[in-house]
């Protein structure tokens, strides 16, 4: 099912009860920094800590007849779809990585997940979650790559143009799965002349190689701070990129961890490596950005604090 401009403002009606209206945040010296007038939508303060929450309950909701629902995940959407599942009375399996961050299973938990680890590879991830479908009879909803969940995620740009007084030009968000920015280029498709402009780390380019190539990338070896960013694009959402984006980015780690920094210092609130690499796109492509009215999506804000990265800028 192709999912369009008009699935993603029938999601935001749909899962407004639910949700929050996270706030748009904007900081001089930032600007200064980046040489752009920059509007950061702050998905960091949504539900379970990341966009995710829009997704999941917008596909749950449009469930009938379960008791159950499964997936895989590496962290913010299991969160996400633990809670969903609590909003509408389900029961949540959420499939697992052995190399998940601490943080993001402990959220999974908390929001009453059913976690079962598998070996940290995408292969691992569907079998496991597979065979758990089959056990417990759950109905199986995908991290990314489903027209619910796309439209669901594209809510957050649909907000943030909204937000934002005068027109932005540009609007970026990262893509690991793509369900991101597969929705951010559906929300800004009603906006004329608005740009896309996905962000990817190097490490885990499959979607800016696919991208320019105009073929799916269908095998990786992720190695990238950004643990969000390390799955691979998915079929529905590679899509909706291809059509609507107008181009996608890769990032260095180095710029990652100083466009984290950066963040963190200058607006004074939390955000995980996944959500920076945008801002770090604009630090290593200054050209591309520079004079615009920049909208930011902030992906999400679940961190390991035992493990942060910025000591390595001191070196």
């Amino acid at each position: 099912m192709a999912v369009v401009y008009q699935d993603v403002v029938r999601a935001a009606d749909r899962i407004r009860p639910f949700v929050h209206q996270t706030p748009v945040l904007t900081s001089a010296l930032i600007n200064e920094a980046l040489g752009a007038n920059v509007f950061f939508k702050c998905e960091n303060f949504q539900k379970v800590g990341a966009f995710k929450a829009r997704g999941a309950i917008n596909a749950v909701a449009q469930l009938t007849g379960a008791h159950a629902v499964a997936t895989h995940s590496s962290g913010n959407h299991g969160a996400a779809l633990a809670y969903a599942a609590g909003v509408f009375g389900l029961t949540a399996h959420i499939v697992m990585p052995s190399n998940a961050p601490a943080v993001k299973k402990a959220a999974v938990a908390a929001y009453g997940g059913n976690i079962v680890e598998c070996e940290p590879t995408q292969a691992a991830r569907e079998a496991t979650a597979a065979q758990l479908v089959e056990e417990t009879g759950a109905c199986f909803v995908p991290p990314y790559d489903h027209a619910h969940i796309i439209a669901g995620q594209g809510t957050a740009a649909l907000e943030l143009i909204s937000q934002v007084p005068e027109p932005l030009e540009i609007i970026m968000a990262p893509v690991g799965g793509g369900g991101l920015l597969a929705g951010t280029a559906l929300a800004a498709a009603g906006v004329k002349g608005l740009r896309v402009i996905g962000a990817e780390p190097a490490g885990a380019d499959d979607a800016a190689r696919g991208f320019k190539t105009g073929v799916r990338v269908t095998e990786q070896t992720p190695n990238t701070i950004a643990d969000g960013l390390r799955t691979l694009v998915g079929v529905e959402n590679f899509a909706v990129i291809k059509n609507h984006v107008h181009d996608i980015l890769t990032v260095s780690e180095a710029g990652i961890i100083e466009a984290m920094a950066l963040v963190w210092s200058r607006l004074k609130i939390v955000i995980e490596a996944s959500a920076a690499v945008p801002v770090a796109a604009i630090l290593e492509h200054p050209e591309i950005f520079r004079g615009a009215r920049l909208g930011v999506i902030l992906s999400g804000g679940n961190v390991e604090l035992t493990a942060l990265p910025f000591a390595q800028l001191a070196r």
